[in-house]
């Protein structure tokens, strides 16, 4: 057993180990803040696919889906993944191409700083209210990470949940710190690699050890609800309840919404070298989107298989459920040291998966402080090595916060996640589709839209959605439409922009 246990440790170890190796490779590539903060322009088509897929799953891919799956059924999640993969489509044809031609043309290298200079916002407080949406959702958003890389720990190794979530931010925090935007991007790239064998090698194994794909199957259609796509299944009452028609699954899909507005992903965007290689781009990620989710759902239904055939005790509560895969892991590590080294690395894939997000999130929220609100809207005067100085402050300031949020081992990682993305969807979705698509938008209907769009998520979900029945739908889709509405009716009341911004505009598309 000791063997088995430093296996697993090992195989972790090392992979922790190269990953703040790239980042300290990377950090001697850091000329300047733009460098830090978009790798200069620079990424190759495959790692900007692959790192925007990864950054964007996040613990929720290994840990969120498959215990949603495990305690009720494949309906909520089969729902929000349709929605993810037709957003993720959608974004990378839609927006990618114009955005990384746009904010190349007005320079900008934040996406806050894109809204300023798209808008032409001289007192740049559209930069500002941006930076602060930004970390407002994301400082939950990486504590989602952190809690993930807790619990993962916590169920393997016994060790205390807290010291290891401190831990893994701390490594988190270390290559982010010192190789920026490339590092981040090539460590998402490795650990996209990571996670993918990770869910293949679950799923295989998962299968074998419930008796196979039919006793799988039989297993789930013996629970009311389970596969049904309308219905949950209750585990309390042993009965299928209805997930709330057609109005619940709409809301639900409206995940993809978020794609529109997420700074981390938008950011590959802006980065890519060549705006005609973001079709391969796209194909690439679209298909690793639809297969990893779809994996990773059909692993919870598989978790629940192995517990009837009694290799796995019944995981009760979501914060259990959520570490399926750490226990299937457990279970691989059983036969040998082969296996026990493949265990690691499926961990490993656990972590790779928080990681990826975590990492950028902070470096996106770090630019913010620094850049966005710092410089622009606070006017402070500074040259690149005092920005990037303020900007590594920024990510350690950040990274504390979400340890505190982390505190907390019984924290659901997928309704974190979810509240995270509807506060970046409702703020910036509309924004940016309209800032991208419509020449007619002003200053102040972006402000308006922006502004209203945040604040319905919060309304929504701790005023509106406690109403329940047609009110208990995800806060991401209200906030959206509302946000798209202000921005209409702001932009068509107030004067039209100047020559010079329809112009530049023009010339982007």
């Amino acid at each position: 057993m000791k063997t088995i246990t430093f296996c697993i440790m090992a195989a972790i170890v090392i992979y922790l180990l190269l990953m703040l190796a790239i980042g300290f490779i990377f950090s001697k590539n850091n000329g300047d803040s733009k460098d830090f903060y978009l790798g200069g322009r620079k990424m190759g088509p495959l790692v900007t696919a692959m790192s925007a897929e990864a950054s964007d799953m996040s613990s929720w891919l290994l840990m969120g889906l498959p215990g949603l799956a495990y305690l009720s059924g494949i309906c909520e999640p089969f729902w929000t993944a349709v929605g993810l993969g037709i957003g993720t489509y959608l974004n990378w044809l839609f927006v990618a191409r114009r955005l990384r031609r746009y904010s190349s043309r007005i320079d900008a290298f934040t996406v806050p700083q894109f809204f300023s200079k798209r808008f032409h916002d001289e007192k740049n407080l559209l930069s500002a209210i941006a930076a602060l949406v930004i970390i407002i959702f994301f400082v939950p958003y990486t504590a989602s990470g952190f809690a993930a890389c807790g619990k993962l720990f916590n169920s393997l190794f016994g060790v205390n949940y807290v010291v290891a979530m401190i831990i893994s931010a701390l490594i988190i925090t270390g290559y982010t710190i010192l190789g920026g935007f490339r590092a981040v991007s090539t460590t998402d790239f490795i650990q996209s690699c990571v996670m993918t064998i990770a869910l293949i090698v679950v799923l295989s194994f998962g299968i074998h050890t419930a008796g196979g794909w039919n006793a799988v199957v039989e297993n789930a259609k013996a629970l009311p609800g389970h596969l049904s796509l309308t219905d949950i299944h209750d585990a309390a009452s042993g009965s299928a309840v209805s997930y709330g028609g057609i109005i619940a699954i709409v809301s639900t899909m409206a995940w993809g919404l978020g794609y529109f507005g997420m700074p981390h992903i938008l950011l590959r965007f802006m980065a890519i070298e060549d705006e005609k290689k973001l079709t391969l781009s796209r194909r690439v990620a679209s298909v690793w989107v639809f297969i990893a989710m779809g994996a990773a759902i059909i692993i919870g239904v598989v978790g629940l298989g192995i517990t009837k055939a009694g290799t796995l005790e019944y995981l009760d509560t979501s914060s259990k459920s959520e570490t399926i895969i750490v226990r299937i892991a457990d279970l691989i590590a059983q036969h040998g040291i082969l296996a026990a080294l493949v265990a690691g690395l499926i961990l490993a894939g656990i972590l790779a998966a928080t990681m990826s997000t975590a990492d950028s999130q902070m470096l996106a929220a770090a630019s913010s402080v620094s850049e966005n609100i710092i410089v622009e809207f606070l006017g402070k005067k500074m040259d690149d090595k005092k920005k990037l100085l303020v900007a590594r402050i920024a990510i350690v300031i950040i990274a504390a916060l979400g340890v505190v949020f982390a505190l907390d081992p019984d924290s659901s990682v997928f309704r974190i996640v979810s509240f995270a993305w509807a506060g970046f969807g409702g703020a910036f979705g509309a924004l940016m589709l309209c800032a991208l698509f419509w020449k007619r938008t002003t200053r102040e209907g972006a402000l308006a839209g922006m502004i209203s769009g945040g604040a319905m998520v919060f309304i929504w979900k701790f005023l509106i959605k406690p109403l329940g029945g047609v009110f208990a739908i995800y806060e991401l889709l209200p906030a959206f439409l509302v946000s798209l509405i202000f921005i209409i009716l702001v932009s068509k009341c107030t004067k039209e922009p100047e020559q010079s911004v329809i112009r530049e505009f023009e010339d982007c598309l």
